[in-house]
């Protein structure tokens, strides 16, 4: 038997990864990444969508990149990450400007595109990801057919408006929402009430968890009710260790 190795912060997993190019309809180029599992095809499929980028949120941002680090050899799930608009990261920078919450549209349009037209590989059952103002834009521009539903991490509901809430209501779509104890600006109690809008979401509240999902401890629960969702066919918790011919740094 393999020797097994505990799965730290920065433990990156096997994976096949490869750089990615978005075109938006309005004439953009974003860059990101795309990590699927290294010999089999994915189960289901993540369509990540980061926090505001005036408060340094990126595809880094450091939950998505544990996400893209792990899941694809732990649950065989694809994960698809990229720069908003005028965003940076090692991978490069996104053509064009911080939009405001507005001119992104496009860009969540071309992630869904891109991810639904994949062909090599497939990527089937696409779910949206967002934290903080991914949740927001993934609530007024993700109801796409093609969508199996949200999963919404730290959702500030600082952009998206009711009428936007009630296209997902509306949608029947799951809409799962994983809210801090602590939180800056939506607490669980407070989410439970205004997310009561949508009969179908849920709002899983997790104790002594913030914003920013700092510690490793929220990040494998945040992981874990991911899973949950998009793969229950798929054990939970997760390992926390992995043999050694699967780690990669």
């Amino acid at each position: 038997m393999a020797e097994l190795v505990e799965i730290r912060a920065n433990t990156v997993l096997r994976a096949d990864r490869r750089e990615i190019g978005l075109e938006t309809a309005d004439g953009l180029s974003l860059v990101g990444e795309l990590a699927v599992p290294a010999d089999r095809p994915p189960r289901a499929t993540l369509v990540t969508l980061h926090p505001l980028p005036t408060h340094g949120g990126f595809m880094d941002s450091h939950v998505f990149k544990k996400a893209s680090y792990r899941l694809p050899a732990l649950a065989d799930l694809a994960v698809l990450r990229f720069n908003l608009r005028g965003v940076s990261s090692p991978r490069g920078t996104s053509d064009g400007s911080f939009g405001g919450g507005k001119d992104e549209r496009y860009d969540v349009a071309a992630a869904i595109e891109f991810a639904e037209f994949s062909e090599a590989p497939a990527l089937p059952k696409r779910w949206l990801v967002g934290w903080s103002f991914g949740t927001d834009l993934a609530l007024m521009y993700g109801n796409d057919p093609s969508i199996e539903g949200l999963i919404l991490l730290s959702p500030p509901l600082r952009f998206s408006q009711p009428e936007h809430l009630a296209v997902w209501a509306d949608s029947g779509k799951p809409v799962i929402c994983l809210v801090p104890e602590l939180d800056d600006y939506l607490r669980p109690a407070e989410a439970i009430e205004r997310f009561a809008a949508i009969p179908q979401a849920r709002v899983i509240g997790v104790t002594g968890a913030k914003h920013l999902w700092v510690g490793e401890h929220y990040v494998r629960q945040v992981l874990d009710e991911i899973v949950r969702a998009v793969a229950p066919e798929v054990r939970t918790p997760l390992p926390s260790e992995a043999p050694a011919d699967l780690i990669v740094s």
